[in-house]
């Protein structure tokens, strides 16, 4: 499937990064996990034999026993917090956010911390102190008490402000058509984002670019687009893909 043209600027933009010396830094986030499932199971397929890092923003309201012991053996899986229920707590005009000015923030906050601990219980050895907020969104007044919960970092979508107050770990590139078909999105328009990514990076950014999927919901052309973004990238001289807890230790 990589013979593509679709992926032909992709792999000039790498080639041009190795013929300067250069090496981007990618990582995977995958939302929404809750429990084993044949979509988890293939997702943890394709990115073990690529050798890519996954982290999974796992539900901690929702989740349990069963995918802890999945992961148990995972050596190359970290876990993250998605919020606490994955709630859509947003008026009827509002756009979807569990962690909003809602509801009191005491009580927001007390569910991210019972979820924090719950992961870092039932995850010891990959959990990674990282708060995904539900729907990317997270009203800017909680974002200081983070610290005093326990989290190290943040990851929402889009370019990381460095004067933000806490440290943030991205993502850039969404792979599902959220407003349109609810699958896959062409791998010619995602292959575009990257090298734009990519040409933003050689120009002097150095945040490490996101890639955000969402197992649960993926179709076919969600799961090509994987397998040949692993094909194309994971062997690739100017790439190196991390786990976010390297990331957030850099």
């Amino acid at each position: 499937m990589t013979d593509r043209m679709d992926w032909e600027p992709l792999r000039r933009e790498l080639d041009r990064w190795q013929a300067a010396g250069r090496v981007a830094r990618f990582w995977l986030r995958d939302d929404d996990a809750i429990e084993p499932t044949p979509d988890l199971e293939t997702l943890l397929a394709l990115a073990g034999e690529s050798k890519v890092p996954l982290t999974l923003a796992v539900i901690p309201g929702l989740t349990g026993e069963a995918l802890a012991a999945r992961l148990a053996a995972e050596a190359g899986v970290t876990v993250a917090v998605h919020g606490w229920s994955h709630t859509n707590h947003a008026g009827p005009e509002g756009k979807k956010q569990e962690l909003g000015g809602e509801r009191p923030a005491d009580v927001v906050l007390g569910e991210l911390g019972e979820g924090l601990r719950l992961l870092e219980r039932l995850h010891p050895g990959r959990f990674q102190s990282l708060l995904v907020p539900p729907w990317n969104r997270i009203d800017a007044a909680l974002i200081p008490a983070l610290p005093g919960l326990g989290f190290a970092a943040l990851s929402v979508y889009g370019r990381a402000r460095p004067d933000g107050p806490m440290p943030l770990l991205n993502t850039h590139v969404d792979i599902i058509d959220w407003h349109g078909t609810r699958g896959g999105r062409s791998a010619a328009e995602l292959v575009a984002e990257l090298v734009a990514e990519l040409r933003d990076r050689f120009a002097g950014s150095d945040e490490p670019i996101g890639v955000l999927a969402h197992h649960l919901v993926h179709d076919a052309a969600a799961w090509d687009f994987l397998s040949d973004l692993f094909a194309v990238t994971a062997g690739h001289p100017a790439v190196r893909w991390s786990p976010a807890t390297a990331l957030l230790q850099a």
